[in-house]
């Protein structure tokens, strides 16, 4: 167990929290919003945050949602978070829920929830209008985050607001002096995949607030931070690093305004701090790479970096001076990025870190809320996901010759369990409380973990050799050209597998590169490419077949392959 890097003040529940942090930062900005004019933005500081939430949680109160369950569902936007903190900070139960689900996943998830409430931007009107036209779920109050007034039964989230406030004045006192129950369950978060085969899991306060602590002890952000808000809000990952974290330190947050506008909003709104996808940041680093390249400054670069790396041994930094070009670019005050999800590219980390953003790989689940473990200043090693959390043992259950077998995981942020389903909970957390993640890792001599892949996605071979198919998709995602790949077995007939890889290239870039749009004459260069990845591997590893396409893989919103949809693609 690694002892913490950071002093955090450790909270019993996220209502100590926001009292607590709101002291300290209240007259800090906790979100940041454009006007129009370039570098004027309206500002909703931590005070005037938190007295909204208390207003909110006082009207849902005397609406008669105390203890009850809550749905929300929108984009990434202030009136989320309002309501997020407002149910889960003396209401009830918050159910965060999916903002790209179909709409019959969406009614199937309120039924199964049993929430008695939702909060929804005006994106779901349909959805929200049939559900109460079909009357089939517990909803009692449909609550709009755009609406300025009730209307047809619908009622307005800012409305409600001001009545809480309103209630508070009168004295109504029944929000602010909520006890909480730090062991039950206080979030109900929907795992992704289908309707029926999607899991509730069941978070308390003492999870997130334990969470809260490691991720505090281990990544130091303060109240001059600035976050982007990209990933979806629902998502734990984003939900515990971009949003509770952030709120807790007194930082502040933007909101991305979609996937185009990434390099703007990080120029426009000075952007310190971003939690994301490996995707972006490999994207993010090609981009930059590129740019380098085509002003013919490469050479430069590269000896900048040797002789600024050479200076940090001696703890002279001057990396952000060196560079400076690269980080005004970069919007001239980013320092941090987080990357989770899935296992970042090391070239694309020693990028970032030797040009002066500071870039940590961490690891989690949603069943962890969400964080596991996480690389920092003290504790890092390329290619690896840093150490365990302080609050946090793991281990590796049963493994292999090279090392490599199952990662578990104990201790005060594992889930209280799947909600309604004992059978799969006890699947899952086995009966010394150790958490079955599914990841296949090795921890090396210091503690380091080392994630290999996913072990239902383990390609095992005839002759008893695994094959992780994330490893090969990390070199293959490395050709000039190429945006992502899909590394699978291919069935050869005789019990063993071929293995074959899906590549998604940049149409513009590889067009550029080769000189040629023909998809045929592409894939015979790309081919050629992946051969040479080839070279670099045992045989048994050796990519035999590729397909390529210039269409997306299958993802979720967090951007992971969808492997189950993508192996029926490349199958049929």
């Amino acid at each position: 167990m690694r002892e913490p890097v950071h002093k955090m003040p450790k909270y019993e529940n996220l209502k100590e929290m926001l009292e607590k942090s709101g002291e300290m930062y209240g007259d800090r900005p906790a979100y940041l919003f454009k006007t129009g004019e370039a570098g004027k933005f309206r500002e909703i500081t931590h005070k005037q945050y938190r007295e909204e939430i208390n207003n909110l949680g006082t009207a849902l109160i005397d609406m008669g949602l105390k203890d009850k369950r809550i749905a929300v569902i929108s984009e990434n936007r202030y009136e989320w978070g309002l309501a997020y903190f407002a149910t889960v900070a003396g209401t009830g139960v918050v159910v965060p829920l999916d903002k790209a689900l179909p709409d019959n996943e969406i009614e199937n998830l309120i039924i199964r929830s049993e929430a008695d409430a939702v909060f929804y931007s005006n994106k779901y009107d349909g959805i929200m209008k049939e559900i109460r036209e079909k009357n089939n779920t517990n909803l009692k109050f449909f609550i709009s985050m755009d609406l300025e007034k009730e209307k047809d039964g619908i009622y307005s989230q800012a409305e409600l607001v001001s009545k809480g406030k309103e209630l508070i004045e009168k004295g109504n006192r029944k929000f602010l002096d909520a006890k909480i129950n730090a062991e039950e369950m206080a979030i109900m978060l929907f795992t992704s995949g289908t309707t029926a085969m999607s899991k509730a899991v069941a978070l308390s306060h003492r999870n997130i607030c334990a969470n809260l602590f490691d991720i505090a002890s281990t990544i130091k952000v303060d109240e001059k931070d600035v976050f982007l808000s990209f990933l979806p809000l629902h998502h734990t990952f984003e939900c515990t690093t971009g949003f509770i974290y952030p709120i807790s330190k007194g930082t502040a947050i933007a909101f991305c305004e979609g996937i185009r506008h990434i390099a703007d909003n990080i120029k426009e709104y000075r952007i310190t701090v971003m939690v994301s996808v490996p995707i972006l940041f490999e994207s993010m680093y090609k981009k930059v790479m590129k740019n380098i390249e085509k002003k013919g400054k490469l050479e430069t670069v590269k000896k900048g970096i040797k002789i600024s790396q050479f200076l940090l041994k001696f703890g002279i930094d001057i990396r952000r001076k060196l560079f400076k070009e690269i980080h005004d670019n970069l919007g001239g005050r980013l320092r941090l990025f987080v990357s989770g999800g899935a296992a970042l590219d090391p070239e694309t980390e020693k990028g970032f870190n030797e040009l002066g953003v500071v870039t940590y790989q961490g690891y989690g689940l949603t069943e962890s809320s969400p964080v596991i473990a996480a690389e920092d200043d003290k504790y890092r090693r390329l290619g690896s996901i840093g150490r365990a959390f302080p609050s946090l043992d793991v281990k590796i259950v049963e493994p292999n010759e090279e090392g490599i077998g199952e990662l578990v995981a104990k201790g005060p942020s594992i889930m209280l369990g799947y909600y309604n389903n004992e059978e799969a909970t006890k699947e899952t957390i086995d009966e010394e409380g150790w958490l079955h993640t599914g990841d296949l890792a090795r921890i090396d001599s210091d503690g380091y973990i080392f994630i290999s892949g996913r072990k239902k996605f383990v390609i095992v071979l005839k002759n008893g050799k695994n094959i992780y198919p994330e490893e090969l998709e990390t070199l293959i995602n490395k050709i000039e050209g190429i945006k992502e790949s899909f590394v699978y077995g291919k069935p050869d007939g005789e019990g063993d597998y071929k293995i074959c890889a899906k590549i998604v290239y940049d149409k513009e870039l590889v067009e550029e590169i080769y000189h040629t749009s023909k998809k045929e004459e592409l894939k015979e260069l790309i081919w050629q490419e992946v051969k040479k990845v080839n070279k670099t591997m045992p045989a048994y590893k050796y990519i035999r077949e590729i397909s390529v396409t210039e269409d997306d893989l299958i993802k979720t919103t967090t951007q992971k392959i969808k492997r189950f949809e993508e192996i029926k693609t490349v199958l049929n």
